[in-house]
């Protein structure tokens, strides 16, 4: 826990106060939204157990996502869709999903720490590779933002395209995934972007 406070600690020590952790889940998808969380810890505040989400059990995340939302100081979330994905490229829907995070925030940020991205916002900020496993608030982003999507894939999305296997996969091409998609086309949530190879061998896809 001392090492995830480390940037943490260099900021207050800079004089910052109001610090977000910002992370995006749902990069390498087929389907869905890109949904990014920020996130800020009240100084003194340590959430035992934060970690990179993906290290994380689905019950440990869900309880997490819970402790974070009581003790949080501010919790914001961006949602990219996957057109304007298609339009403008993952990684720029990551970035702008980001950026929407932030801005929804009740508690304007004096810094910034992403994980392994920038964020177009004039605020100080600092990239951090692996930032989920490195830092306290980008780890406490990344949980709200996969319990967000993860609600979204086995409640309103999966209700919305059932037997796509959605509420399972959570939108990665899995081989199931993909052959639900061979099998009944796309929907309007798949990335067209991302589906190159699937096209090539079912042109009749679209």
């Amino acid at each position: 826990m001392s090492e995830l406070l480390k940037y943490e600690r260099e900021c207050i020590t800079e004089g910052y106060h109001h610090i977000a952790g910002v992370d995006e889940v749902g990069r390498g998808c087929l389907f869905g939204d890109v949904i990014a969380a920020a996130v800020i810890i009240p100084e003194g505040v340590i959430i035992e157990g934060v970690n990179d989400s993906k290290k994380l059990s689905e019950k440990k995340r869900e309880q997490l996502y819970d402790q974070i939302m009581e003790q949080a100081l501010a919790v914001g979330v961006g949602y990219v869709d996957a057109a304007t994905i298609d339009k403008i490229n993952i990684k720029q829907a990551a970035r702008l999903a980001m950026k929407i995070a932030l801005q929804q925030l009740s508690v304007s940020p004096d810094y910034i720490l992403v994980d392994a991205e920038k964020v177009d916002l004039d605020i100080p900020q600092r990239s951090i590779i692996k930032g989920d496993a490195n830092s306290h608030s980008i780890a406490a982003a990344s949980i709200i933002a996969k319990v967000t999507r993860d609600r979204l894939c086995v409640g309103e999305w999966e209700e919305q395209y059932p037997g796509y296997g959605i509420a399972g996969h959570k939108g990665y091409a899995t081989k199931v995934h993909r052959a639900q998609i061979i099998a009944q086309g796309i929907t309007p949530l798949h990335r067209k972007s991302f589906l190159g190879n699937l096209l090539l061998e079912q042109p009749t896809l679209f």
